[in-house]
C-alpha cells in the first residue's frame, strides 16, 4: 500500500447527511483479515437509516460507516488466520456474535445480545476501500463466482434462513408477500428447495415481472380496494389451494395479517419484513387453526448454503442487479435505490478506483 493512502469511506452522520471522507486504513487483529473492498450492495436498511436515522431500537447517535452487503479481496491476514491468504476473493458475512453466550454456543449466533453487525448502530459498516473483519466470517469464492454474486450472498442468506424457518421442501405450496429484493431471493430459494408452487404478490407489476423471470409460478398484483376476505379467496383461487407456507417479506400490518389468514390450517406463517413495532393481528384465527407464527432475524449458518446454491448454478442472483455506481457517486446510488429509479432492484457500489478493479 505504498503511495498515497486512499481509504475513501461513506459515513452516515445523521438523517439525510451521508458524506464521503478519508479514514485511516485499519490494521487486522490476529484472527482478522484486512480486505480491499470490491463491491457493496445497498440494502433497504441502509436507506432506512439515511431517511429515518433509526430502525426500532437501533439509533444512529454518532457517525457510522454505511453498508453491509459486500465482497472483497484479502490484503493482509492476521497471525492466527490459516484458511485464507492474500489475494483470496471472499464474501463477507457482516454479523458475528460474542462466541461465548448460550445462543452462540447453541448455534443461534444471530440471537446473540452482543451481536456486532455491519452498519447497525453503534457499529461501522464496510462501504469503504479497506476494512477489517473476522476471518471465519469470510467465505472464499470459487473462481467462477463473481464479486457481485459474492455481495448478494447477504440478501440470499436471508431467503435461505426464511425458507428454512418455514420448512420449505419438496412439494410445498408457498405464498410470498412482497416482491422487493428479499421477496425475490426468497422466491428463488424456495424453488431451489423444491417448492411445488410459489405465488408472490406485490403492489407493483414491474417487480412481479422480474419474479416471473426468476421462476414464480403465479404472481398477483394486490388490488388496493379488496377486503381481507376477498384477498384470501383470490390467493386460494390462484394457487388452487391454501398455502402451507407463507413468508411475509413486507412487514406492513396488512400483509402480516394476510399471511396468517391465507395460510392453511396447521401451516406456517414466517415474518421476515420489519415494519411497525406493534401491529394488530388475527391471533384467535391463528390459534384456532394452529397456524405457527415464526420470526426471522437476519440469518445463521446460512452463508455456506447460499454460496453453494450460487456456485452450483441452482440459483441465479445476477438478474437482481439493475444499477452500478462508483463509491464517488454514493449519493446518486442511494437516491436510485430510495426512489426505485429505473426499476431499481439491487444497486451495487464499486469501491475501488476506476483504474483498479474496473468499477462501472
Amino acid at each position: 500500500m505504498a503511495g498515497k493512502i486512499d481509504n475513501l469511506t461513506a459515513v452516515l452522520y445523521a438523517v439525510e447527511d451521508l458524506r464521503l471522507e478519508q479514514r485511516p486504513i485499519p490494521v487486522p487483529k490476529d484472527d482478522e483479515v484486512l480486505l480491499e473492498m470490491d463491491v457493496v450492495g445497498i440494502c433497504g436498511s441502509d436507506v432506512h437509516y439515511l431517511v429515518k436515522g433509526r430502525i426500532g431500537d437501533f439509533i444512529v447517535k454518532k457517525p457510522m460507516v454505511i453498508g453491509h452487503e459486500a465482497s472483497g479481496i484479502i490484503s493482509k491476514v492476521g497471525s492466527n488466520v490459516k484458511h485464507l491468504k492474500v489475494g483470496d476473493r471472499v464474501a463477507i458475512e457482516p454479523g458475528y456474535g460474542c462466541r461465548v453466550c448460550e445462543y452462540c454456543k447453541g448455534g443461534s449466533y444471530n440471537l446473540c445480545p452482543d451481536m456486532i453487525f455491519c452498519a447497525t448502530p453503534p457499529y461501522d459498516g464496510n462501504l469503504t476501500r479497506y476494512y477489517t473483519h473476522p476471518a471465519d466470517f469470510c467465505y472464499k469464492l470459487p473462481d467462477h463466482v463473481t464479486m457481485e454474486e459474492g455481495a448478494l450472498l447477504e440478501p440470499l442468506s436471508v431467503g435461505v434462513h426464511a425458507c428454512r424457518r418455514a420448512n420449505v421442501g419438496l412439494g410445498s405450496q408457498v405464498l410470498i408477500l412482497g416482491a422487493g429484493p428479499i421477496g425475490l431471493v426468497t422466491l428463488i430459494v424456495a424453488k431451489a428447495m423444491g417448492a411445488g408452487k410459489v405465488l408472490i404478490t406485490d403492489l407493483l407489476q414491474n417487480r412481479l415481472n422480474v419474479a416471473k423471470e426468476l421462476g414464480a409460478d403465479e404472481t398477483l398484483v394486490i388490488p388496493k380496494d379488496a377486503t381481507e376476505a376477498e384477498l384470501v379467496k383470490l390467493i386460494h383461487e390462484r394457487m388452487s389451494c391454501a398455502p402451507d407456507k407463507t413468508i411475509d417479506c413486507s412487514g406492513a400490518e396488512a400483509t402480516v395479517r394476510l399471511a396468517i389468514l391465507a395460510t392453511k390450517a396447521g401451516g406456517v406463517a414466517v415474518m421476515v419484513g420489519m415494519g411497525a413495532p406493534e401491529v394488530k393481528l388475527p391471533l384467535v384465527n391463528a390459534l384456532a387453526r394452529e397456524v405457527d407464527i415464526r420470526g426471522v432475524f437476519r440469518y445463521c449458518n446460512d452463508y455456506p448454503v447460499a454460496l453453494s446454491l450460487v456456485a452450483s448454478g441452482k440459483v441465479d442472483v445476477k438478474r437482481l442487479i439493475t444499477h452500478h455506481f462508483s463509491i464517488e457517486n454514493t449519493a446518486e446510488a442511494f437516491n436510485t435505490t430510495r426512489h426505485g429509479i429505473g426499476g431499481a432492484i439491487k444497486v451495487m457500489i464499486h469501491v475501488q478506483p476506476k483504474d483498479k478493479n474496473n468499477p462501472k
